[in-house]
Order: structure tokens, then sequence, then C-alpha cells
């Protein structure tokens, strides 16, 4: 196995779980996960080892992610988001829908940088470190700011009751 082929074994889901968690889209998260390993490997010499390759991965997905809502317009099809089956009872669903909906407006509404740092400590899965290496920041304010948002994110749910 090359030195590449461990890069993409190991990394893959942190990149996919984390634009996943930006675009709520399976198909989304899939092509752009896909097309920044592309654009890691052809930039891999730049990769300085100044952080965490995670680190590097996700900022590279996110700029990817952007550049494809800025070519996108930010919209996607309804028709292109599967429907999902499980076999919970309907109450069940619409209750668990709900709810997820009102946090995900929530986040949506968050707003900057409580947002991303949510979204990268719990989607994306990074340490405090990681996220303050993205940030050019310390691992104390990418603590404090990941409690913050939190907190946001509780009061305002609170707020829908």
């Amino acid at each position: 196995m090359t030195e590449l082929e461990k890069i993409y074994d190991s990394y893959f889901k942190d990149v996919f779980l984390y634009i996943y968690s930006l675009s709520g889209n399976k198909h989304i998260a899939e092509d752009v996960t896909s097309e920044t390993f592309v654009k890691a490997i052809k930039s891999i010499d730049s990769f300085k080892g100044d952080c965490d390759i995670r680190v590097w991965l996700c900022q590279i997905a996110k700029n990817t992610y952007y550049s494809y809502l800025r070519k996108n317009k930010g919209l996607v099809s309804m028709n292109s988001i599967p429907e999902q089956e499980d076999n919970l009872d309907i109450e069940k669903r619409i209750s668990m829908s709900e709810e997820s909906m009102r946090i995900h407006q929530i986040l949506h509404n968050l707003e900057e940088p409580y947002k991303e740092v949510f979204t990268l400590r719990v989607f994306g899965e990074l340490s405090f470190k990681q996220i303050a290496s993205l940030f050019g920041k310390s691992d104390n304010w990418a603590c404090v700011t990941f409690h913050r948002a939190k907190n946001k994110i509780k009061e305002r749910l609170e707020g829908y009751k």
C-alpha cells in the first residue's frame, strides 16, 4: 500500500463526514470528498507538515465545497436527496425529524466562527488543537468557542419549545 493510499484510507471517512455535515447531502459529500483527495494528491508536495494532515485535508475539502456551491449557486435539487426508509413508526419519525430540523436550522443560522467550530468538532471529529490550527488560534480559543456555540444552540433550542 502506498503512502497516498494510507492517507486516503485513514482520512476518507473524516473528510466525508465533515462535508456531509456542511452540505447535508450524501451525494454532494461523496463528490466533494473525491475531488478533495484528487486535489490533495496533486498538491501533496505543498504539504509542509505544519499541521495535522486531517486539518489540511479538511481545509481543502471546505474550499472545494465552497467552490462547488459557487458553481452550482447553492441550489440542490430535492429530487437528488434520497428518501430514507426505516422501521420506526411514523410518530417517532416525525418527532425525530422535527427536532433534527430545529437543530439544523439553529446551526445554519449560528454566526461564525461558532458554526464552523461546532461543525468541525461534532461532525468533523477534529480535536481542539486541530481546530485551533485551522483558525490560527490557541487550543483554549477553540475549546471556549465550541462551548459557547453549544450553549447558543441549547438556548435557541429551548426557545423552540
